[in-house]
């Protein structure tokens, strides 16, 4: 493991303090849009070699289609079964909440990629791309659904090459951790999305599927909101902040979008 630890449950309750605010907002953060984007063709085919998005200008992602599981919108089988694995092992069932898949989670990443923020509708994607300092950030061509389908695909055949052909899924939930954090501290190698691009990406998804507001997908129940005692959005109205600054939460039925309808 990095020495920033982001695969465990107690450094996503650690995000929660920090940006679970901004998640019960929509609008706040890049994902939470829910308005798909109609899209036709198959799944795309990975890039010839090299680098992203260095040379992927026109590439256009697609949601499942045929091979689509049940209430998912981007995902196919594969990758529905990947996220899934992923978000249990971020969030497994214990004592404080049911398994991340169960909250939502995966169904919650699963609208962000289809949504037109997913699709990178609002994203500057033209080129040339070079390498920017830290700052600027990852230069590419694509989307954040191009960075998780390629990712997803590059990874399990990574891991179908290391444990006899068993997918990211279908290997041992101590394997299944030892690859999470190999992906974290950029020790898997993928060739077309940078790991730690596909890992952040998708890491930050599944936070933001367990924290934001119900009303996109994830955090069923008000899970995590309930394990924090987090209020949920009616208290985050700028003449209601004023009253819980400096104090800890403690309220046991939050207000979620939704409960304002």
């Amino acid at each position: 493991m990095t020495d920033h630890k982001l695969t465990d449950r107690r450094t996503l309750l650690k995000f929660a303090g920090l940006g679970m605010g901004a998640a019960a907002v929509p609008g706040t953060l890049g994902a939470q849009q829910t308005d798909p984007v109609a899209q036709t063709g198959a799944n795309p085919a990975p890039p010839p070699g090299g680098h992203a998005g260095h040379a992927m200008a026109g590439h256009t992602p697609a949601p499942a289609t045929d091979s689509a599981p049940a209430g998912y919108m981007f995902f196919d089988t594969e990758e529905a079964a990947f996220v899934e694995a992923f978000v249990d092992t971020l969030i497994p069932a214990d004592e404080l909440s049911a398994k991340g898949s169960e909250l939502g989670v995966a169904t919650f990443i699963d609208r962000q990629l289809y949504s037109a923020w997913g699709q990178g509708r609002t994203m500057y994607l033209q080129g040339p791309f070079v390498e920017g300092t830290p700052e600027q950030g990852y230069q590419s061509a694509l989307t954040p659904a191009d960075i998780v389908r390629l990712g997803i695909a590059e990874a399990n055949a990574v891991v179908r090459k290391t444990y006899a052909d068993n997918s990211f899924d279908t290997v041992t939930d101590a394997e299944r951790v030892a690859i999470v954090t190999a992906l974290e501290a950029d020790k898997i190698a993928l060739e077309v999305v940078p790991t730690p691009v596909f890992f952040r990406m998708l890491f930050q998804l599944a936070m933001d599927g367990f924290f934001a507001d119900p009303l996109y997908g994830g955090n069923k129940g008000k899970a995590s909101w309930k394990l924090l005692g987090y209020p949920g959005v009616g208290e985050m109205y700028s003449d209601k902040i004023a009253e819980w600054r400096n104090k800890p939460f403690r309220v046991e039925e939050p207000m979620s979008i939704q409960d304002f309808g």
